[in-house]
C-alpha cells in the first residue's frame, strides 16, 4: 500500500482556530490558574466563552499578547503597570522608569555588597572597624598649607595653627572635624606638602599663613585605624585594595582625620584617626 496515498497533511491552522484553556496554558508554559488570574485582572480575556458549557478558548494571536505579559514581569513590572501598558499608556516613558527604579536598586545593592566585604576586610586585616562608603559633607575649614621634613613633625606644627585661630576668633563647628591632605601626589619621606584643615563656623579674616576655603562633598572610603601613627601603612594597604577590588578609582586628596591623639591621649594604643580616600565608581 502506497502510505503516501494514507497520509493527510497536517492541516494549517488559523489565528482564528480556537484553544482550549488548558490547551492553550501548555502551549505557552504557563499554568490554567495563571491564565485565569490574568483573566481576573483584566490583563487577558479569553477569546471565546462557550455560553452553555462555560469554557474558555483561546487564539494564536493572543500567544502575543501572553509573551507581552511575562516579558514585563520578568522586568520587574507590576500587573497594574502592565494593565496601564495593555490600555495605551505611554510604553516607552514607563519603561524608562523602570530602568531608572532598576539602576537604583542596582546602586543600592551595590552598596550593601560593598560593605559586606568593608567586614570581610575588618576580619582579615583585624581592623577595629570595616571599611564603609559614605558620604563627608560639605564643611567651611580654616586650613594652612607647610611643608614637613617628616611626618612625624606635624603634630608639632598644629599647635602654630590653633594659636591663629584663636587670634582671629575662629569657632571650630559640631561635629568636630580636623584633617590633614597631601595636595602633592606620590609618598615623600621628606619635603612632604601637608594641608591643616579645621571645620568651622565661618570664615574669618586671613591671618598669617591661616586661610580659609569650602571643601566639597565627597563620597569617600573610610576606615578608621586605632593606635600609632606609625602603623597607618596597614590601614592604608586595606582600604586601598579594598578601592581596587569592588570597582572604585581615587577621585581627590586622601584625608586623614583625627579624633583621639598624642593631645588628648597618652596611651598610643587609645589614638583613633579615620582614613578617608575620596571615591568614585570606575567607568567601562
Amino acid at each position: 500500500m502506497d502510505m503516501r496515498l494514507e497520509h493527510k497533511a497536517c492541516e494549517v491552522k488559523t489565528d482564528d482556530t480556537l484553544y482550549r484553556i488548558g490547551m492553550f496554558a501548555a502551549m505557552n508554559h504557563v499554568t490554567v490558574k495563571t491564565l485565569r488570574f490574568y483573566e481576573e485582572q483584566g490583563l487577558l480575556a479569553p477569546a471565546l466563552i462557550h455560553p452553555e458549557t462555560v469554557y474558555r478558548f483561546y487564539t494564536l494571536s493572543q500567544m502575543a499578547v501572553l509573551h507581552q505579559i511575562t516579558a514585563l514581569k520578568q522586568a520587574g513590572f507590576t500587573l497594574d503597570e502592565i494593565a496601564r501598558i495593555n490600555s495605551g499608556a505611554d510604553e516607552e516613558a514607563l519603561l524608562m522608569k523602570k530602568k531608572a527604579e532598576l539602576l537604583a536598586k542596582i546602586a543600592e545593592l551595590t552598596g550593601q555588597i560593598a560593605a559586606v566585604d568593608g567586614y570581610l576586610s575588618k576580619k582579615k586585616s583585624g581592623l577595629s572597624s570595616p571599611v564603609l562608603i559614605k558620604t563627608i559633607p560639605e564643611t567651611t575649614v580654616a586650613f594652612m598649607r607647610i611643608r614637613l621634613e617628616a611626618y612625624d613633625a606635624l603634630f608639632d606644627r598644629m599647635p602654630e595653627m590653633g594659636a591663629l585661630m584663636e587670634k582671629t576668633g575662629c569657632e571650630c563647628a559640631l561635629p568636630e572635624y580636623c584633617f590633614t591632605s597631601y595636595p602633592e601626589p606620590g609618598y615623600k619621606e621628606t619635603d612632604i606638602a601637608v594641608e591643616i584643615c579645621e571645620s568651622v563656623t565661618e570664615a574669618k579674616k586671613e591671618t598669617g599663613g591661616l586661610r580659609f576655603k569650602t571643601v566639597p562633598e565627597i563620597q569617600a572610603a573610610c576606615v578608621f585605624h586605632r593606635g600609632s601613627y606609625r602603623t597607618f601603612a596597614e590601614s592604608y594597604e586595606t582600604v586601598l585594595r579594598y578601592i581596587e577590588e569592588n570597582g572604585y578609582e581615587i577621585a581627590g586628596e586622601i584625608r586623614e582625620s583625627y579624633i583621639d591623639g598624642v593631645w588628648n591621649r597618652d596611651d598610643e594604643s587609645q589614638w583613633l584617626s579615620e582614613i578617608q580616600v575620596p571615591v568614585r565608581r570606575k567607568t567601562v
